[in-house]
């Protein structure tokens, strides 16, 4: 029984007909004319009704009848570029007789060119060129969209056809370039290619017009987009994100992670399948949230879905990121190194490895997975950040700090200044730097002016977990003449407790106003840190000066840092502070109570002034009011207060400033400081 036109062709007989499409007609037995006619207007009216592939079965029918068939040989060709499989049409096409026409066969040539656009979307035939297809892509369109002998509207065609390329393979700079080409001619971009222009801006760092394209992209076309189309909401976002138009970012990705459901469902599959848009949207979602400073919303969205989805390599990397901004390497390790087993081209995931061995101080293995990554990808501007900010971190280090006080106390003097200069040379086989250093305090004192000068040369060492240093600094004053021979170590023994400690034959730690009597003191200094995460802190630290006049000193503090507040780009923490000292001798000449002791409240605010990719502003208050206490003396308040901002005007480089002011008794008399602080630092 012959089934009806607009039944569908059975399995066998489309297989039967894509055979044939690829492979050549078979002859068969001619038929009468009339039947060719039906079938060809059964192809027709298929085609018609976008069935294109039951349109090529009827089209191959006719062609193992009448192989010579023209018309039939036309319209193979025609359907077999419109399903995509434009190599064999073009081959198909270049026997016709007569010969296509120069315009048909520009057409059919510009069909290839767009296929081949989207199959460089997929996942490359070699891993270690993964740029392979896009530049094929590439140079065919560019070969038409050059041509100044073709037709004007097909010229066009393939320059926008090749801004898509151009951006597919990494090449940003070309693509604005003609983009601003075509903008000084007025051509109108259709929504595909405004998306694709609107990715290179935002590589080219121009933001704000990435926005406006995506915007209308987006109104010309809002959707819903096939399975491999880009999102363009998503590269709205971070268009949003990077022009500081924080607020609407996250009102767009969140807008879209709401819409889009959680399982979708496919005709002819009765379980409902996951819908990737919406994973794709809650990801974004949660890496917006880390990139403004917000890792704990970050984290608490991306743990379910890593729990949900635990082979999914893109929500493993992610979470990783946001567990090493939460400051916690070790675990973030693991989940970059699952989510490049997962997928061995993971680009961020070797990118993710090396800044938690970075944070480790764990060297030896960056290059590696740096070098990895630029041969993924050698075109992306994040490994090429990636790389640059390695290079710097293993170069020279420049450090330069100074603060200048006035008031009255008895340590400080008057007026006093503090600055200190440290070199640092690049890494040496990964795990040394030789450090050149310099120091010089000066006060003046009632009883006169005095200063404490050191040069010295040092060693600093690192293995995983662990920076060690050793140091000495000559004396380059009158008044103690002993060269300070200092060692420590920083030893971060897991994610959450690190310890320190700082030894010194002649420290710092001893009063300026000793060193004018010639009183000196050896200085060991040693804390333990628990920091379960960027939102709770507690540290508490025990201190020993030895002086040479025979007086010891110990001394402890403590405190506790809570986070209060979070929005994006803005930290509200408040906390508490204890402490206390103790000293065998008193009536020295430097203050030195018997015992002593204090307390604080303390809050802190730190935001985001201005940011423009690795330029930015931060300022940041501290505040502390308690009390403070001292052995034969009456209780009574204390208060610091300090506002400062930090400017990074290029990566590599930070300046900072602040002023402060501190109130307390001393031995019963009240006293005062302000201070004026400068920073600055070269490297990473």
């Amino acid at each position: 029984m012959t089934p009806p036109r607009t039944a569908r062709v059975p399995r066998a007989r489309l297989c039967l007909a894509l055979a044939l499409a690829l492979h050549g007609p078979l002859a068969l037995a001619a038929a009468a004319p009339s039947e060719r006619d039906a079938l060809m207007a059964k192809a027709r009216d298929e085609r018609s009704a976008g069935h294109r592939v039951d349109a090529l079965a009827h089209c191959q029918e006719v062609l193992a009848r009448w192989p010579d068939d023209r018309e039939a040989q036309t319209l193979n060709v025609a359907l077999l570029t419109e399903m995509g499989a434009t190599t064999r049409a073009r081959e198909l096409a270049a026997r016709l007789q007569p010969p296509q026409s120069v315009g048909d066969r520009v057409h059919l040539d510009a069909d290839h060119i767009a296929h081949e656009i989207r199959w460089a979307n997929g996942e490359p035939a070699d891993p270690r060129a993964p740029y392979a297809e896009a530049d094929r892509a590439v140079a065919d369109a560019r070969r038409l969209a050059d041509d100044p002998q073709l037709d004007q509207g097909l010229r066009q065609r393939a320059e926008l056809d090749l801004l898509v390329a151009l951006d597919q393979a990494g090449r940003a700079d070309e693509v604005v370039t003609r983009y601003d080409a075509l903008r000084q001619r007025n051509v109108a971009l259709p929504a595909y290619v405004e998306r694709a222009v609107a990715d290179a801006l935002l590589v080219r760092r121009r933001p704000a017009e990435a926005a406006t394209l995506y915007e209308d992209s987006i109104a010309k076309d809002p959707g819903p987009y096939g399975a491999a189309d880009f999102e363009p909401r998503i590269g709205l976002m971070y268009a949003y994100l990077e022009s500081g138009q924080t607020d609407k970012a996250i009102r767009t990705i969140d807008a879209l992670a709401a819409k889009e459901p959680t399982w979708t469902r496919v005709p002819g599959i009765r379980a409902p399948i996951q819908n990737q848009r919406k994973v794709d949207a809650d990801l974004n979602a949660a890496t917006l949230r880390e990139y403004v400073d917000m890792p704990a919303d970050a984290y608490d969205r991306l743990l379910p879905m890593s729990r949900e989805a635990p082979a999914n390599s893109q929500i493993r990397r992610e979470l990783g990121m946001v567990e090493l901004a939460r400051g916690w390497p070790r675990r973030a390790q693991e989940d970059f190194n699952i989510a490049g087993t997962l997928d061995r081209r993971d680009v961020g995931a070797y990118i993710g490895e090396a800044d938690a061995a970075r944070v480790l101080n764990d060297y030896e293995s960056v290059d590696e997975d740096l070098g990895v990554a630029q041969t993924l990808a050698d075109r992306n501007g994040r490994v090429a950040r990636a790389v640059q900010s390695w290079n710097r971190e293993r170069g020279w280090q420049f450090d330069l700090s100074t603060e200048q006080g006035k008031g009255s106390s008895p340590d400080f003097g008057d007026r006093d200044a503090t600055t200190q200069a440290s070199a640092a040379s690049p890494l040496i086989d990964d795990h040394w730097r030789v450090l050149a250093l310099a120091r010089y305090s000066t006060a003046d004192l009632p009883e006169g002016d005095v200063r404490r000068s050191r040069v010295g040369v040092g060693v600093i060492g690192y293995a995983r977990g662990l920076e060690a240093y050793v140091r000495a600094l000559p004396a380059a004053d009158r008044y103690v003449g002993k060269t300070a021979l200092e060692a420590g170590f920083d030893w971060s023994i897991t994610d959450h407790w690190t310890w320190a400690t700082d030894y010194s034959t002649a420290g710092d730690d001893a009063p300026l106003r000793g060193q004018y009597y010639g009183i000196s003191a050896k200085t060991l200094d040693t804390a333990v840190t628990w920091r379960a995460s960027e939102l709770t802190q507690a540290r508490l630290g025990l201190s020993r000066d030895n002086f040479s006049d025979d007086n010891k000193r110990t001394s402890w503090t403590a405190s506790l840092t809570q986070r209060l507040h979070t929005a994006p780009n803005l930290a509200l923490d408040g906390g508490i502070e204890l402490g206390g000292s103790m000293n065998t001798l008193t009536d020295r000449p430097y203050f030195n109570p018997r015992r002593d002791k204090s307390y604080a409240i303390t809050g802190r605010l730190q935001n985001l002034l201005g940011q423009f990719y690795e330029r930015a502003v931060t300022q940041r208050i501290d505040v502390a009011v308690g009390q403070y206490a001292e052995q034969g003396y009456a209780t009574d308040w204390m208060a610091t207060i300090r506002y400062g901002q930090t400017f990074q005007p290029r990566a590599g480089i930070r300046l900072g400033w602040g002023i402060g002011w501190h109130n307390q008794p001393y031995d019963g008399q009240r006293e005062h400081r302000f201070v004026l602080d400068l920073t600055m630092h070269w490297g990473e």
